[in-house]
Order: structure tokens, then C-alpha cells, then sequence
């Protein structure tokens, strides 16, 4: 299928970011606290499987915030349609604040339009008032394409944590015009111009992801705002107050391929550590996350006929 340029323009938002406009079943449950919804610690700890990619050993849950406490920047990619994926970070979240104090958080989910809400938000949620999660996404003008449903517990934890939460996607008017103007970002590891390796690994995803329906220019626009959202994830990271956590969807989170490949370009310093949330029987290896979580398998929702 290919795509009027007026869609095409809004696409790049979930391209790439591994599940987000695929149609897995969620858990059942809701953000306004319903049993099924929230893991208890006991239950996120016992969820799946965590291995250190660098030794190939298995760690516990604990020995994993062991190491990600030491770390000023950390960045956990999930798949955005995995509840578990949310409650994993919640908890993390919450177990690292009670290890160190936490300096910031960030969100793909968060446009920069959406900023100035948040910090009028947070400040009124610190004061504990009862109020509606729902009430709380009005307010935050929460985009209909992150499902509250999926991540609302999560939000409400960080906007009334003591740290700041900052946005670090790009703004839809962004978007649009980086599909029209196709700028390449600038840096020897994330361009890698002389072999073209991370340039055509995503131009593999990206074409896997549209059946091998798309063409040359679209392919070409959905590159250049893939790798141009890695680069303000990146910046917004170093820029964040530490020790900080950036929460992106998986593609964005290797370090064969996103953000970490942009904050090497702008520092020339490491990659920050890299947690990859998965489902059992993906395939996670070294070179593209230090840690990955493997939690369990969720059936894809059978589409009821019409």
C-alpha cells in the first residue's frame, strides 16, 4: 500500500517503534487501578527473564537495579503495546527513586507542546489531590495514539514523582516538515556514511514494517524523521537534569541504531546503559542493548469478522 503524502506525514510517529500500530491484545484492565492492570512488586520481579547481554548471565531483578542505579543515563526501550513493558518500568521507577534520588525522567510519548502542561500539572499532583488518572490525560492533552489504558499508571507515577518529566519527541508541525525538507543528521556514528550500515538496517525495518509497499521518496522521508526524533531524544537526554531515564520504544533504545549512536555523536563520551524490554523468543543481542528483560509472550488479537 502506499501512502497519500498527507498520512505518510503522521507515520513516522510509530514507524518504527516496534508494535506501537500493531494489533497485540492488551492485558486486560485499565489505569484507573483495576487488579489485573497493576503487577505487584512480587510479580514483576518473577516476570519473565533479565539478561546481562554483556557476560550472557541471567540476573535477578535486584542485581539489574543494581547496575542501573550506577548509571547517569539510562535508556529502556519497550514495545508500546506490552502492558507488562509499562509495569516493568513503573516499578523500576519507583525501586531506583528509593535507591537514589532520581533527577529526571523522559517520554516519547511527550511532545514539546505538551511541556508547559506538564510542568502545571506536576507541581498541583505533588500536592496528593484525589483526582481521575482520565482527568489527569485531559490535562496533559495526552495523545489518543500512546492508549491511556496501557499507560496510564505509569504517567500518574512519574507526574507525581519529585523529579521533572521532560517531552523528547518532536511536535507533529516538526514532523510534517522534516517528511517534506528529509535532512540527514550529522555525526560519524549515527550517519556512518562511508558503509551506510545503520542507514540500511532502517531502511530494512521501515520496509519490512510497510510489506515492501513503499517507495523511494517516502523511504527516504522516514529515515531522515526516524533518525532526526533519535537525535532530539539524544539531545534531550544529556540536557536532562541526571541521574536521568529515557523511555522509547525499542528501535529507538539499540545501540546499533538510535539514540545511543546520537549521544556518542554530540559527546563523543559512551553510550548510555541500554535496557531492552522484549517479548520471549525475540532476539536481543550484545551489540544493541547492555540488559534485556524478556517477558512474556501476549497472542495477538484474532480480528472479529465483518
Amino acid at each position: 500500500m502506499k501512502f497519500p503524502l498527507s498520512l505518510a506525514a503522521v507515520l513516522p510517529a510509530c514507524v518504527l517503534a516496534l508494535g506501537a500500530c500493531s494489533s497485540v491484545a492488551p492485558v486486560a484492565g485499565t489505569a484507573t487501578g483495576a487488579a489485573t492492570a497493576s503487577a505487584t512488586v512480587q510479580d514483576v520481579r518473577q516476570l519473565g527473564e533479565i539478561v546481562d547481554l554483556r557476560s550472557g548471565q541471567r540476573v535477578t531483578a535486584e542485581q539489574l537495579l543494581a547496575q542501573l542505579a550506577t548509571a547517569p543515563r539510562i535508556i529502556v526501550g519497550e514495545q508500546h503495546d506490552q502492558l507488562s513493558h509499562h509495569q516493568i518500568e513503573q516499578w523500576l521507577l519507583q525501586q531506583l527513586q528509593g535507591q537514589r534520588p532520581q533527577g529526571s525522567v523522559l517520554l516519547e510519548m511527550l511532545n514539546p507542546d505538551q511541556q508547559a502542561k506538564v510542568d502545571k500539572v506536576k507541581p498541583w499532583l505533588q500536592t496528593d489531590p484525589v483526582v481521575r488518572p482520565e482527568h489527569v490525560a485531559e490535562l496533559l492533552a495526552w495523545q489518543p495514539s500512546w492508549k491511556w489504558e496501557q499507560y496510564g499508571d505509569l504517567v500518574m507515577t512519574v507526574m507525581r514523582a519529585p523529579y521533572p518529566v521532560w517531552s523528547a519527541n518532536l511536535d507533529r508541525s516538526e514532523i510534517k516538515q522534516l517528511f517534506i525538507d528529509k535532512p540527514a543528521v550529522q555525526g560519524k556514528h549515527s550517519n556512518l556514511a562511508n558503509d551506510g550500515k545503520v542507514h540500511d538496517k532502517l531502511k530494512d525495518i521501515i520496509r519490512v514494517m510497510h510489506d515492501n509497499q513503499i517507495d523511494e521518496p517516502r523511504l527516504a522521508a522516514m529515515l531522515s524523521v526516524q533518525q532526526q526524533r533519535d537525535r532530539r531524544m539524544a539531545e534531550r537526554l544529556l540536557a536532562a537534569p541526571a541521574p536521568a531515564v529515557l523511555i522509547a520504544g525499542a528501535y529507538h533504545a539499540h545501540k546499533d541504531l538510535g539514540v545511543p549512536l546520537h549521544v556518542q555523536d554530540l559527546t563523543g563520551g559512551p553510550a548510555p546503559l541500554v535496557l531492552v524490554l522484549a517479548q520471549q523468543g525475540a532476539t536481543v543481542l550484545a551489540p544493541q542493548a547492555d540488559f534485556v528483560w524478556f517477558t512474556p509472550v501476549v497472542a495477538p488479537a484474532v480480528a472479529s469478522a465483518k
